[in-house]
């Protein structure tokens, strides 16, 4: 991609480097990846040798997984908030007529761009989505795994509520909001995973007594910020082991029972980051979470989709 290419896909009159807001040296590797010509090649040839963990969240077409399957209106438009290196742009790419995709810093909007060159229905702004103006409605915005950290990145005092008050200004009367976000009571944190935000056991079963810059919810809790906040439609979904890399997805309507179990192999959670320790039996607990109707408060991810319509 030329530098007149890029900046035609590319805006950076946000740019609003936030302090922390990095992985350093990873991030480095994997824009000298995509401003290669053969970068699919390189991806390939890391993913097939063991990468680590930061290299295979990023990098690993498994991230599709969460919304391949949805049927997403064709001739619509999308605010992808938060698209990090760009894991799933590309699909929304491939899905919808339109998509502009926002990230904080100007190395990950760079990525994103990059990594999707070939696609000219994409628009890449570095920014705060907070501090940006958008001249446009949507048919749908996405916040994937980036409300956690509303309480950093968004300035009130009330940052998580206000965070989707602003999502859904950018939305059309009928839009769509997908959210994908951990279950702060997610089982895998009862029985030995450690906080994916702040690498502490039991924290958000704790309720983050130590820091108010991240905070996950409880199926309840979270339905009612966004009923708070305007929407009345909310569809929960249950991906497993967890949104980042689902290999099976539940919902209300069709939750898992003992003729449709979760699959061998999903249970216990892995934790790919770090070693982590085992307190019971996972698949033991979760059928009985199961008998009980208790799956989706236990459920390790949530992926809602809300709207306004009643």
């Amino acid at each position: 991609m030329s530098e007149k290419e890029l900046e035609s896909k590319l805006i950076l009159d946000h740019t609003d480097e936030e302090k922390g807001y990095s992985e350093g040296e990873i991030e480095d590797e994997i824009l000298k990846i995509f401003k290669s010509r053969n970068s699919r090649k390189k991806v390939d040839r890391i993913l097939e040798n063991s990468p680590s963990w930061p290299m295979f969240y990023h990098l690993s077409d498994e991230r599709e997984n969460l919304l391949n399957w949805y049927p997403f209106k064709k001739d619509a438009s999308l605010l992808e908030v938060g698209s990090g290196c760009g894991a799933l742009t590309g699909l929304f790419c491939r899905s919808l007529k339109k998509v502009t995709a926002i990230e904080l810093t100007e190395k990950r909007a760079t990525i994103t761009a990059l990594r999707n060159r070939d696609n000219e229905n994409l628009t890449v702004i570095a920014g705060n989505l907070n501090k940006i103006l958008l001249d446009e409605k949507f048919d749908y915005a996405t916040s994937i795994g980036v409300l956690e950290y509303a309480g950093e990145y968004t300035d009130s005092k009330k940052p998580f509520l206000d965070f989707l008050i602003k999502l859904k200004s950018s939305l059309k009367k009928n839009g769509t909001l997908i959210i994908a976000i951990e279950n702060k009571f997610g089982l895998k944190y009862w029985s030995g995973v450690s906080d994916d935000h702040t690498g502490r056991l039991f924290d958000s079963i704790e309720g983050y007594p130590n820091q108010k810059r991240v905070k996950t919810f409880e199926r309840n809790g979270l339905e009612k910020l966004l009923k708070n906040v305007g929407f009345r439609k909310i569809d929960f979904y249950y991906p497993l082991p967890d949104y980042k890399f689902p290999r099976e997805i539940f919902s209300d309507e069709y939750p898992p029972t003992q003729q449709h179990n979760i699959r061998a192999g999903l249970l216990p959670a892995p934790d790919l980051s770090q070693e982590r320790i085992y307190l019971f039996d996972e698949r033991l607990v979760s059928d009985n979470i199961i008998l009980s109707n208790h799956f989706g408060f236990f459920a390790n991810s949530f992926l809602v989709f809300a709207s306004g319509a009643g």
